[in-house]
């Protein structure tokens, strides 16, 4: 299917090796990765890219049913591209729930087709592994079915650092009382430079990856992400994604790997102009080319927006999240493309159909629960659009 390309003869031999490599199955490079990104035009990438995703997953695009615990926006730590949480000190403009108000959330899904609730939030210091296991049990002993996604390495660091355990002994507590898998949240860029200049309180990059390799060690798969279109440079990009990868060669832990954008509503970094729809795609496309051992890759359609996520579906990815069924504040509160982030199953549906996908039901862990390929639901009143299919 790349012949073309490679065969094309005004085309560069450096894009020309590399598209060999994607067409053989061969792993590039951190300089080609960083080509990529500064000199290749969108069409090669999407071309690329999406020839590894027909291949692993041909027409497939994944979602789940989920929905959002967010137990505090207050936060011991300050990072200046949040939008979301607040200081303690700023304790009238944040939210702090009880663990029986959590319970409340959980069972206000009763008889609702979920299959995981997704719990992270602001760190302070009685959210603590006393808490957190207590609140998993109880949720566990409601509904054993359902599974529990939770806490970044920056609230694991946290607790764990408090409670004088391990990185493996407090995630065996967490498994022990139900804990299932770990979010990807809280990688935002690994070079320690940037990190000292967005985000120098939390967790550094060593401590995010041990946690996460802890974790795959006592099979709890995780995911991982990477904040983009801030003050990094395209070379810190690929020097994230290498260390993931390299985690990954070794675990074989990371189900997905997550792209996410920096949006400039309401943080300390509001300066900052965001990247615009060509930049994402191309950052879609560059991570499903590099990331050649992570099996998935996710765009959030409620943090860019619907349409650009069915076209991210021509550019190497195969997972939207999901139904998202509640009003979680986090996308809203940054400035996302989608002030309210739900839709019914009926529009996410649609909205993968749209663009000649193929939608698929799935797990946390990627098993298929239903195909709607052949599903047909009465015209729902929505404004999405109908796409092109694009066939690179």
């Amino acid at each position: 299917m790349l012949e073309t390309i490679i065969n094309h003869p005004t085309l560069d031999t450096r894009f020309k090796r590399i598209a060999e490599k994607v067409q053989n199955g061969e792993r590039i490079d951190f300089e080609e990765g960083v080509l990529l990104y500064e000199k290749a035009e969108l069409g090669y990438l999407g071309a690329l890219a999406n020839y590894i995703r027909e291949k692993r997953h041909g027409d497939t695009t994944y979602f789940n049913r989920n929905f959002h615990i967010e137990p505090t926006n207050l936060c011991i730590y300050t990072c200046k591209f949040c939008s979301y949480s607040r200081l303690i000190k700023q304790r009238e403009e944040g939210w702090v729930y009880t663990e029986d108000e959590m319970m409340d959330i959980v069972k206000s899904y009763d008889g609702k087709p979920v299959t995981e609730v997704h719990i992270v939030g602001g760190v302070l210091p009685h959210m603590n592994m006393e808490f957190f296991t207590s609140l998993i049990r109880r949720i566990k002993a409601h509904r054993p079915e359902l599974h529990i996604k939770g806490f970044t390495p920056v609230e694991l660091f946290y607790m764990f650092k408090k409670a004088k355990l391990s990185y493996t002994e407090g995630l065996k507590q967490l498994k022990e009382a139900g804990y299932q898998s770990m979010p990807g949240g809280g990688a935002e860029i690994f070079d320690e430079e940037i990190r000292e200049i967005i985000c120098k309180d939390k967790c550094n990059s060593e401590q995010w990856l041990a946690i996460h390799e802890a974790a795959h060690g006592l099979d709890i798969p995780t995911n991982a992400t990477m904040l983009y279109g801030h003050i990094e440079k395209y070379h810190h990009r690929v020097d994230h994604m290498n260390r993931l990868r390299t985690l990954q060669d070794k675990t074989g832990g990371f189900n997905c790997f997550i792209p996410l954008k920096f949006r400039n509503s309401n943080n300390e970094m509001s300066h900052i102009s965001e990247v615009n729809v060509l930049e994402d795609l191309r950052n879609y496309a560059v991570a499903r080319i590099y990331m050649d051992n992570f099996p998935h890759l996710k765009a959030y359609w409620p943090m860019i927006g619907r349409e650009t996520a069915q076209l991210s579906l021509a550019f190497g990815v195969n997972d939207i999240d999901g139904t998202i069924d509640d009003t979680t504040k986090i996308y809203s509160m940054a400035g996302s493309e989608e002030q309210n982030p739900a839709l019914t199953t009926k529009q996410l549906v649609k909205m993968i159909k749209n663009v000649g996908r193929r939608p698929v039901e799935r797990n946390t862990v990627y098993d298929t629960l239903k195909d709607y390929t052949e599903e047909v639901f009465e015209e729902p009143k929505d404004i999405f659009i109908d796409l092109p299919v694009i066939n690179n």
